[in-house]
């Protein structure tokens, strides 16, 4: 993903996530979800993909993508520990009292679920899914 006209450069390791969130997008939508929203600030707190999963029960997703390169450090879900998930929190619930998402569409009124997806070479993705 090149960087934004006028805008600030991004790190190489910024760009492989701009591509792993990319990825995840490409197979959500896929599978049938619509998603409605990337990169959405709130406050300090930044929601990677805000999507609708279809369900039964149709559901509103927050979800946090992590791309590694490597299991050196542990597995890349060791890295979201209870203070990302409480910032993930914070975010979700502070878009859904702002009301809209960031081109002016209302938020939809569904079931909330934060999930967790991991994409590490080769494309292998796991989805973990959390209640909210």
């Amino acid at each position: 993903m090149a960087d934004p006209p006028g805008g600030p450069k991004r790190t190489a390791a910024q760009q492989t996530g701009d591509v792993a969130e990319t990825l995840v997008a490409d197979r959500l939508t896929g599978l049938g979800w619509t998603v409605l929203a990337r990169n959405v600030h709130v406050g300090r707190h930044e929601l990677d993909i805000v999507a609708s999963d279809p369900g039964p029960p149709k559901t509103l997703v927050f979800v946090e993508v992590r791309w590694r390169s490597g299991r050196d450090f542990g597995l890349p879900e060791e890295t979201v520990d209870h203070r990302k998930r409480a910032r993930i929190r914070a975010a979700a619930y502070g878009l859904i009292d702002r009301g809209s998402l960031p081109d002016g569409a209302p938020v939809p009124r569904l079931r909330l679920r934060f999930d967790l997806v991991v994409v590490e070479p080769g494309d292998r993705i796991r989805q973990h899914r959390h209640a909210m």
